[in-house]
């Protein structure tokens, strides 16, 4: 408690607060990001249905529209899928599927580009040029074009029932090990700056070792492009995942996220059936918007050049 209570203290006496009460756009992404992210992360007590058990699943329920349209049933307030699921409890289920894909998909990443990161720009010479070749080899790579042909092997390899069962874990592990260059450089620039200070100098002269150096010492100051960064990455895992369901290469049409239910709905939307694709489209939107003008806030409030008061 008393942790948090410092934190606390020293985020009221920081400028990010102070510039976060002036920003409106902030203020309004934030409290959007917020509702979404507490509405996925209570979905089994939000949602009136559950998307899993089959039990609570009929087929003659399919396609039903959202309420407000006729012929609706109430029972569904934004209609139903394919399947006769309730799409409202379907797209709480799939936000919190999402959301993790993207939040962990990012941690990895950042776990792997920040130590690159560090090492790179601290060693200098021929092992930053090595690792900074390497970060240059797999950014010369899509994402999704890596994704797609990781997952494709991977399915084909183990059977679709064996991916199924681990495809969140699949995705994470995909798109993290394929995003970190991007925080790697980051982190390698700030590192250049950070490691010509007199503060890193008085490390060497009390005898500090170089992993001592880096984490304890340059990391701190390194945090707020990584922070700025990693809130941009954590859109771009989702719109991945989004990509890769929607070609059928990510989560199966049992387990839903965002982008499963989109792909599903596609073959519908001709039939009149548009609810299925355009309901769950429309909250991928809002929420990969939220997070991209957080993403924004918190560049601008990192670099005073950028921020207008």
């Amino acid at each position: 408690m008393k942790l948090f209570a410092n934190l606390w203290q020293q985020l009221q006496q920081s400028d990010l607060l102070h510039y976060y009460k002036r920003d409106k756009v902030a203020i309004v992404s934030s409290v959007v990001f917020l509702i979404l992210a507490l509405m996925a992360l209570f979905s089994p007590i939000i949602a009136p249905f559950d998307p899993y058990d089959l039990t609570q699943i009929d087929l003659m329920d399919s396609e039903m529209p959202p309420a407000w349209l006729p012929n609706a049933d109430e029972r569904f307030l934004l209609g139903t899928d394919d399947q006769g699921r309730d799409l409202w409890s379907t797209i709480l289920y799939g936000m919190r599927v999402s959301l993790m894909i993207g939040i962990f998909a990012v941690l990895l990443q950042s776990a792997i580009g920040i130590v690159i990161g560090l090492v790179s720009g601290y060693a200098g010479g021929r092992v930053d040029s090595v690792l900074m070749r390497i970060a240059d080899v797999q950014l010369s790579f899509s994402t999704l074009m890596v994704a797609i042909i990781v997952l494709a092997i991977v399915k084909n390899a183990f059977g679709g029932e064996t991916y199924s069962s681990y495809a969140m874990l699949i995705l994470i592990l995909v798109i993290g090990l394929s995003e970190w260059p991007q925080i790697a450089r980051t982190v390698r620039s700030s590192v250049l700056g950070e490691k010509e200070k007199e503060y890193v100098d008085a490390a060497h002269v009390m005898g500090f070792g170089p992993i001592r150096i880096m984490f304890k010492h340059i990391l701190p100051n390194c945090l707020s492009p990584i922070f700025v960064i990693g809130t941009v990455q954590i859109a771009n895992a989702i719109i991945t995942e989004a990509a890769l369901s929607f070609l059928g290469l990510g989560m199966p049409v049992t387990e839903p996220s965002l982008g499963s239910l989109i792909s599903i709905g596609k073959e519908y939307l001709y039939s009149g059936s548009w609810w299925i694709t355009l309901i769950p489209g429309f909250f991928l939107i809002v929420i990969v918007i939220s997070i991209n003008l957080l993403g924004d806030f918190l560049r601008d409030v990192f670099n005073p050049r950028l921020y207008k008061d």
